[in-house]
């Protein structure tokens, strides 16, 4: 296949694109099916926390193919297919596959690394009470503001549940009620490492998103097909929205804007990275 041939139909996509946007379809499909006979596959292959039971190594390549609902697909779909196809004729299917994983990769890496820095001040109230359980101890900690900032519905019952049972055990056996609230405490820390959970392929998007700003610099994008801005701008437009939503930090919109940040700093390093290595190739 010629690299710089433009494709003008499914059958002349490049590889890599193509086996993409297959894969993520029927992963979708498959998602929707199993979810019906009770098998959440979403959890199975999204990425989990490191610090949770649930987390697996593989999460890290397959949360890339997970989604959470069909406009969250079809638009990361759409930006594989308009910025991939012409960075894959340029750079060949390995390439650009590598490239696509690997942005995907550090994306998940800068979110969850932002993350193990914001939850190491409950981890502290957690390994407190475990070394000193008390009921002062208890309180501190089922009451913290920083508990509550990783509340969920799940927690909330949770936490009732375990105070209910925990009061009538202490008032039958203080002994026995101490020693009952220990394991629940390391069950609920788990509970809360396990909640944090990311699909899609937005971070591979915004790493497609940077390589073609620097490979097409000068090519006209048009925001919702109506707005011209060339590639480059456009491209530091986004990185700056990004920027900007990741330290405002606004809980409930359900967005990884930090992944998104991770993936155009992961694509900017591959490349200058691959640029670096071409230099040395050749120089005599």
């Amino acid at each position: 296949m010629n690299d710089y041939q433009r494709p003008s139909g499914f059958s002349l996509m490049p590889e890599a694109v193509k086996n993409i946007l297959i894969i993520n379809g029927l992963l979708f499909l498959a998602t929707i099916v199993l979810g019906n006979k009770g098998i959440d596959l979403t959890s199975i292959l999204g990425l989990h926390y490191w610090g949770g039971s649930d987390f697996r190594f593989f999460q890290f390549i397959t949360y890339q193919f997970m989604h959470g609902g069909f406009a969250h697909i079809f638009f990361n779909m759409f930006a594989v297919w308009m910025f991939g196809t012409a960075i894959e004729q340029v750079w060949g299917s390995r390439r650009f596959l590598t490239y696509y994983l690997l942005t995907g990769v550090g994306a998940a890496l800068c979110h969850y690394g932002l993350f193990y820095f914001e939850l190491q001040p409950l981890q502290a109230l957690f390994e407190t009470y475990q070394q000193s359980p008390t009921v002062e101890n208890l309180e501190t900690l089922l009451h913290s503001p920083l508990l509550h900032t990783y509340w969920s519905a799940e927690v909330e019952s949770s936490i009732r549940s375990f105070v209910e049972e925990f009061n009538v055990q202490y008032s039958a056996d203080p002994e026995k009620a101490m020693i009952y609230s220990v394991g629940y405490v390391k069950d609920l820390e788990n509970l809360i490492m396990n909640a944090p959970l990311v699909v899609g392929a937005s971070g591979c998007v915004f790493g497609l998103l940077l390589a073609y700003g620097m490979l097409f610099p000068n090519n006209v994008i048009y925001i919702y097909f109506a707005l011209p801005i060339k590639a480059k701008y456009f491209v530091i437009l986004y990185g700056a929205i990004e920027l900007f939503s990741g330290i405002a930090n606004v809980r409930g919109d359900n967005v990884a804007h930090f992944a998104h940040l991770g993936g155009l700093i992961t694509g900017f390093l591959l490349i200058q990275f691959w640029r670096n290595r071409n230099r040395r190739k050749f120089r005599y």
